[in-house]
């Protein structure tokens, strides 16, 4: 009887993965996000929806590819649909760390079974590390595309590596090639994966050798026509030309040596499919020059293509001139990697525990893989160390959010573990050989007492449980399974606003979920928002103008707003031509306070007040400039609002006593307010219309929707002030509706606790770094 357990078979276990792939899958699918979520998910799941360009640099490859996946009816919400995108392009990845850990260990682990459950074991670690798991479960961005990417190429190097030599066999380094230049039109993440194949290339370093000096040369050609074209591929997503002219250079010196040794073929058939997948760029231009609702950079010039490919918009530093320490910028990097593998646990100890537990595993694995297979496992180590070490230093952070929070430094405005996904998601393949390694001492140790090798691996199985650990300890927070807040708020704010509204939002959390709710689900599409961080671009500015008003749907619209007349209003939000919009100036400064009359509103510029800066100067930006033109403009016409996240911003301007507030917005009345029945003065709101108010928190809002358990409470600390403003809205509500409203007060009043139990009760239980 053949033994079950061992056979000679070499052939990679397609069936396995597909069953990794699929229990994968479902595991995501059961925790996936509904809906859209916060920060950049409604940005890009809105840019597929519209075909349109997301912020630099640009991922045409992600918009296309999301845009077609969009059409499939795999789920009756398109947000949904999208989210399905991020979760099956990570659980294929899952599907490929198997395979590539099963080739590794099978020097480890001789016996087929157990060296195949081993390898589900590291897949399911990967799988189920915390931020591998959080970003699979909604489009966050598009980094689960750049780790299908990665372990593609990873898995097609492997297989390279064990064919014989031969056409075929080169035809999987035209596949890489491919496959690198095409994820650079994603994001430039997946292109890290080149230095391993150009290791496994490197002709001293290979274990086959072609035996001749015809072949030997073949061996070098095909290695320097590889790292040519890499350099090729990597410099197109650099931030300087003067890379991009090196690389063409080097590679016009490739083509000559490889000219003379009769391999040029091979060198412009590895460029030619370069350019093939690098023509993907060539969406950015074709798309932006028809004006979609999401044009960020607007790249319909060279100069202006080349600014969006660079990220000039951000201005980061070089990376010489450090943001923060780089053993600090090393440090938020192990606090990240300390939530992988026990994000549910509140107290850090329990965290740090785990993740000495799967570090140690990993560094094992590493050691076993070094052992078994050196070359591989120094191909292993430098994908790690790109991941870790050299991207830490090239993204050049400033301090964590959540680190050093004592001290007062330049920090992240949010947690950055998702750059690193692709570190904590190889880390799971060692983890799995430590597990092999384990069991191999096992049975071992089992030698004298079984001589069946089948039954000494069967007996070490149960160590391979470990792998389940970060299942159960990262479900709880990984999950976004029936989170809707994000889209709740959107609709919440816009509802905020009467028709034809023109709305003053801060950043991203404020306004890319209102932009999903417009372009995506069709929501108040009739207000137009003036977002005041991207106003200082001049492209968002042609955006702004160039987007037609729509016609308000008074039946889709709340209630409130049914007895009114709303007319239509025409012409941009500005007056101003588009060439005047270019000329506008970055800054303004001003030295003099000054007193202006927009519209009848009375507006007053204190250079302590705004922007103020030494000697009694102060500053306009660009995008105060618009606001004002935008007052000057639209009063009387339009309804104008600042939208509460904007924080104190329209009081800095002196409108305080015209601003009445409507919920989450402050309308801006033409005169100043005075109390009324229905109009009173709230500390530390200010003005607001009681009536309005009490129908939107009630009858309008999705107060539920925020005052929603969450077993870990509101696990994104930075995004946690959407949440909280729900919380002092209602409570702010309840206090002025006591005495008038009593059971109207008391509903906003159990809401409003309902909400703050997700916040500050875990907030004041939890260390700061993990208040969350």
């Amino acid at each position: 009887m053949t033994d079950p357990y061992e056979s000679q078979d070499t052939r990679p276990p397609y069936l396995w993965a597909g069953f990794v792939f699929l229990g994968t899958l479902a595991l995501y699918v059961a925790t996936l996000a509904p809906t859209t979520q916060f920060w950049d998910t409604s940005e890009y799941i809105a840019a597929a929806r519209v075909l349109g360009i997301p912020h630099p640099p640009g991922n045409p490859l992600f918009t296309m590819m999301a845009h077609v996946w969009g059409m499939l009816p795999l789920a009756s919400a398109y947000a949904q649909r999208i989210n399905l995108f991020a979760a099956t392009t990570s659980a294929v990845a899952a599907a490929c760390w198997f395979l590539i850990g099963e080739r590794w260990m099978r020097s480890i682990v001789p016996v087929r079974l157990p060296r195949r459950l081993a390898a589900l074991a590291g897949a399911l670690v990967s799988a189920t590390a915390f931020t591998v798991w959080n970003q699979s479960v909604v489009n966050e961005k598009v980094y689960t595309l750049s780790l299908l990417s990665i372990a593609l190429i990873l898995w097609f190097i492997v297989r390279w590596d064990d064919q014989e030599p031969g056409e075929a066999h080169d035809h999987h380094l035209l596949l890489i090639v491919f496959l690198l230049a095409l994820t650079s039109t994603n994001h430039m993440m997946g292109v890290l994966v080149g230095p391993v194949v150009i290791v496994l290339l490197f002709p001293p370093f290979m274990t086959r050798r072609a035996g001749t000096d015809a072949g030997e040369t073949t061996e070098w050609a095909q290695w320097l026509a590889f790292s040519a074209t890499f350099g090729l591929i990597m410099a197109t997503g650099m931030e300087t030309s003067t890379i991009l002219k090196i690389a063409i250079a080097g590679y016009l010196l490739v083509l000559l040596y490889t000219a003379t040794t009769g391999n040029w073929r091979f060198t412009l058939a590895l460029f030619g499919v370069a350019v093939v997948g690098l023509s993907v760029y060539v969406f950015l231009p074709i798309r932006a020059a028809h004006y979609p609702p999401i044009n960020e950079g607007e790249p319909t010039t060279l100069k202006s293509l080349w600014a969006v490919l660079t990220r000039q918009q951000y201005g980061k530093p070089p990376i010489t001139e450090r943001q923060a320490d780089f053993v600090a910028q090393l440090g938020m990097w192990v606090n990240y990697f300390k939530w992988q593998w026990g994000h549910d646990f509140i107290k850090d100890n329990l965290q740090w525990m785990l993740a000495a537990v799967f570090g140690s595993l990993g560094l094992l694995g590493a050691w076993r893989h070094f052992k078994a297979d050196r070359r591989h496992a120094t191909a292993m180590l430098l994908l790690m160390t790109t991941m870790t070490l050299l991207l830490i230093f090239y993204l050049n952070f400033k301090y964590g959010y959540s680190q050093y929070l004592p001290r007062n430094l330049p920090r992240e405005v949010r947690e950055r573990d998702y750059f690193f996904v692709v570190s904590f998601a190889l880390w799971g393949i060692w983890v799995g050989i430590g597990l092999a390694t384990l069991m191999e001492w096992v049975q071992d140790g089992l030698r004298e007492r079984f001589a069946d090798d089948g039954q000494r691996w069967s007996f070490a199985l149960p160590v391979l449980g470990l792998a389940v650990i970060p299942l159960f300890t990262n479900h709880l927070t990984a999950s976004r399974a029936h989170e809707t807040l994000a889209r709740d708020f959107a609709a919440d704010l816009l509802n905020s606003v009467e028709p034809y509204g023109v709305l003053v939002t801060a950043g991203d959390n404020d306004t890319f979920p209102l932009w999903y709710a417009q372009e995506v689900e069709g929501i108040r599409k009739d207000v137009t928002l003036i977002n005041l961080s991207l106003a200082n671009t001049d492209w968002y500015l042609r955006q702004m103008q160039r987007r037609p008003i729509y016609e308000y749907d008074a039946a889709a619209g709340p209630a409130i707003y049914r007895a009114g007349q709303w007319p239509k209003p025409t012409g941009p939000v500005l007056s101003f031509s588009m060439g005047q919009l270019d000329s506008l100036q970055l800054y303004y400064p001003f030295d003099k306070r000054q007193v202006l009359n927009l519209g009848g509103v009375q507006v007053t510029l204190d250079p302590e007040q705004i922007h103020p800066i030494a000697n009694g100067q102060g500053y306009l930006e660009k995008a105060d400039i618009v606001v004002l033109e935008a007052i000057r403009d639209q009063m009387g016409k339009r309804p104008v609002y600042f939208s509460r996240t904007v924080g104190t911003y329209a009081d800095e301007f002196g409108l305080t006593p015209y601003l009445e507030g409507h919920g989450f917005a402050r309308a801006l009345r033409p005169q100043p307010i005075t109390a009324s029945d229905s109009i009173q003065l709230l500390g530390g709101f200010g003005w607001i219309n009681l009536q309005r108010s009490k129908a939107l928190a009630i009858d309008v809002y999705h107060g539920s929707s925020a005052a929603r358990r969450r077993p870990r409470g509101w696990v994104d600390r930075p995004s946690e002030g959407i949440l909280g403003l729900y919380g002092l809205t209602y409570a702010a509500l309840s206090q002025a509706l006591q005495g008038k409203d009593p059971a109207a007060a008391l509903r906003a009043l159990t809401i409003a606790d309902s909400i703050n139990k997700n916040t500050r009760e875990f907030r004041t239980t939890l260390p700061p770094e993990r208040a969350q």
